[in-house]
Parts: C-alpha cells; structure tokens; sequence
C-alpha cells in the first residue's frame, strides 16, 4: 500500500484521502497531459503564485516512468533554484497542496528525496511526491472550472441588467426634470440614490439578493411617473391629426388644371399640421414629415435655429402661447423670411426679433395665426394657378422655385396630371417653369 509519510512529515487526513486516487492501468501519463491537469487544478482552486510556481516545477520534474504512481523528487533547492522562493515559502506552498490533496508526500525521515532503480537502471520507486490525485482528479477540475465560467457568465448578466436599468431610469428622471420641472422626484432621486450604493462594483465577486429585481422595480417606477406627468392621455383632449376620410385621395380630389378655381375654396375645418404643409413649402427643409401636433413642436424646435433665434426665446415663447403655437410661429416667420428672401426686398432684416414680435402680437391677441396661415396658403394657391400655365415665368431672385409638369401624352385620353416638384436653384440652367 502506497504511504501516505514517512515519519519524516507530521501525517495529516488530506494525504490519507488522496490515496484512493490511483491511475489508469497500462496508460502512461505524458508530461503535456499533466500540464493540462495542472492548469485545470489552477483554475479550479484558485491556488495562489506561490503554489503556482511549486506545482509547475512538480509538473516538469516528472519523467513520463512506466509506473503505477506518479513520482517526482526533486530536493528544496532544486525548486529554490527554479522558482526564486524562499525555502520556508517552498515548504508553505508544499503544506498547502497536500492540504488540498493535489499530491501525496513520500519522502524519508531524514528529508532525502531519490529515486530507487533496478539493475537495468530504471526506476522503480522514488521518495518525493505523488502527483497521481493531481491527474486523476482532472475531470473534478474541469467541472469545477465550467461551474466557475457559468457562474461568472451569470454574474456578468446581472451587471448588464443593472446597468441598463440603471441608465434608463437616470434617462426617465433626467427627461422628467426637464419637461415637467413641477413634478416631485424626490423620493425617486433618494430611492435611485440608496440602490446606487448597494450596488458594488464590477470587480466584486457577488450581487446582493434581490438587487436586479429592485432596479427593475426602479426603472418602472420612473418611467411610469414620467409617462403620468405627461398626462397619459386622459387629462387632456387627444388632438386627431387626420380628419380626412380615408376613402379620399392625397390630393382630396382637387383637380389643379381642370377646376382652378376649386383651388381658392378652403375647407371649413383644416388640421393645424395639414394647414401649415400647404401654406408653408419651407418646412421640406426638416428632415421629418409632418404628420401630428407632436412633430409639428419637433419641427418648431429644431427650425427654430434658422431664424437665428436665441434658445431663451423659444423658451419664452412656449411658455407665453404654448408649444403648438409657439413651433407654428417658427414655422410661419421662416416662411415669410424665405419669401422675403426669394422677392429681393430684404424687408426682415432680423428673423429672431421678428419672431419675437409675432409672440408678443400672437400673445396681446392682435394676429391670430391661423388666420394668417390660411391667407398664406390662399396666396401660395393663387400664385400656383398663375405658374402653372405654359409660358408664364416670375422671377424671385437669386433663389428660385420651380413645378415641373408632367403631361401625359396627345391621344392618351387622361386628364393632365400634375407633379409638383419643389427645386432650389440658380436662375440659369434650371429646368420647369420659374417663380
């Protein structure tokens, strides 16, 4: 029976439980398998430098013998020499691996390690270590070593979920203070605060219970008092963008060339979006169409820039007439500024002031806007219908306007159709009918 010490060595339960590991028979370990089973035993029990250092020099000291143990003998210095340790740092990491059964120790009482031969000079036995637990556990190590990596898969889960939760509640809070200054965030800033210092860092080994689910109650939280501060739809009156029958073509059946004058008559009730792309061609200018009073405000918030205006006044004005009104004033000064331009006159010397003016006149009740727009949409009607004809040309200066017509060819019995089509250019060498 293979000793577990020598005398030599205090006997300890560790090296007694290690000798039930035993080998293959006929199978000689190589020394690159044992490699491997080093680096899995590594890994799997986190064996500090030290330790590290002593098991590879172990690793290396063996043979590949024809034996039914694996024997390796190399003497404190030797391993002194290899590792740069110390002698008591040697025999500390020595301790510790048979405390944790990757080896056995059998070595004579008086320290010496050797190997014993036969007459041919092989060896047959040897005082030094056994490393036969060290292979023989391999496949303990390996699914230690795959618990490990599923655990900190896991564990790196948790962080993205943390994290993701984390800024999106930061984003709903962040949008709340700037839209609805009014509303109380302070239990939630606390709260937010309060699981920010809970939360460790990505270096730590574990999460608090119960950490993900909590963040996740977070970020429902924010936003679902973000999406009550916005009214959520039942303190306030849904504005319906499309009032057209869907039964109607996009043109509502308004026929250009054969009734012209059908051009003049405006609806009794126009939606304030639908108002302003008819009365206002500058708005194809933004990259997004117009489609509701939402993307009427974008359209006025980011235009808004164009008239060189200040940001305060923008401000300014939403809070004295509101952010529908406030974009359609936008809207409506950077169409006369346009026009202004195109006619040479350069009348509106500052946009951003006079802007501000048509806030103050909007506010004092003195214009109402929608009036305005629809004389600006019957005006750009009445100048589409005196266009339209062959061979009529106005000249608006450096900027021109054009509608190239489409018509179908003689014989072909339809009714002439026409493709508005908006271009911006220089006088010579545009093609279509100049306004």
């Amino acid at each position: 029976m293979q000793s577990a010490s020598s005398g030599g060595r205090r006997l300890r339960h560790a090296a007694l439980a290690a000798r039930k590991f035993a080998l293959e028979t006929g199978h000689v370990v190589t020394r690159k398998e044992l490699s491997a089973s080093a680096r899995d035993a590594e890994r799997a029990l986190r064996l500090s430098a030290p330790q590290r250092l002593v098991l590879s020099q172990l690793v290396v000291c063996w043979g590949e013998h024809h034996m039914d143990r694996l024997l390796v003998w190399p003497s404190n210095q030797r391993l002194t020499a290899a590792t740069g340790l110390s002698e008591r740092a040697i025999r500390n990491a020595i301790q510790a691996l048979i405390e944790l059964q990757v080896l056995i120790p059998k070595d004579l009482p008086n320290g010496k390690r050797y190997a014993v031969r036969d007459e041919k000079g092989t060896v047959v036995d040897a005082f030094g270590f056994d490393l036969t637990p060290l292979y023989a556990r391999r496949g303990e190590w390996a699914a230690v070593t795959a618990e490990q990596q599923q655990r900190k898969e896991l564990l790196k889960r948790s962080f993205d979920e943390i994290t993701i939760c984390r800024r999106a509640t930061e984003a709903a809070l962040s949008a709340l203070a700037q839209y609805y200054p009014k509303v109380d965030r302070t239990a939630l800033e606390s709260r937010v605060s309060t699981l920010k210092a809970r939360t460790p860092k990505r270096s730590g080994t574990t999460l608090p219970a119960g950490l993900v689910e909590a963040w996740n109650e977070m970020r429902q939280l924010a936003e679902e008092a973000f999406y009550q501060a916005s009214c959520d739809g039942t303190t306030c009156r849904h504005i319906e963008a499309e009032n057209e029958s869907l039964s109607e073509t996009c043109h509502n059946g308004r026929q250009d060339d054969t009734e012209p004058g059908a051009q003049d008559a405006l609806p009794i009730e126009m939606s304030l979006p639908a108002l302003i792309v008819e009365a206002c061609p500058v708005i194809s200018d933004c990259a997004h169409s117009i489609r509701d009073v939402v993307d009427l405000v974008s359209a006025g918030r980011f235009l808004r820039a164009s008239l060189g205006a200040h940001p305060s006044a923008w401000t300014e004005a939403v809070e004295a007439i509101g952010a529908m009104h406030a974009a359609t004033a936008v809207i409506y000064v950077l169409q006369l500024y346009d026009d202004d331009v195109s006619s040479g006159k350069h009348s509106i010397r500052n946009p951003g002031g006079y802007f501000r003016t048509i806030i103050r006149l909007v506010k004092s009740g003195e214009i109402d806007l929608q009036t305005e727009l629809l004389t600006l949409r019957r005006h750009k009607l009445a100048q589409g219908d005196k266009i339209g004809r062959p061979g009529s040309e106005v000249c608006c200066g450096p900027r021109e306007k054009t509608w190239v017509h489409e018509l179908p060819s003689q014989g072909s019995g339809q009714q002439p159709a026409v493709t508005r089509d908006w271009r911006m250019g220089h006088r010579q060498g545009t093609s279509g009918v100049t306004i």
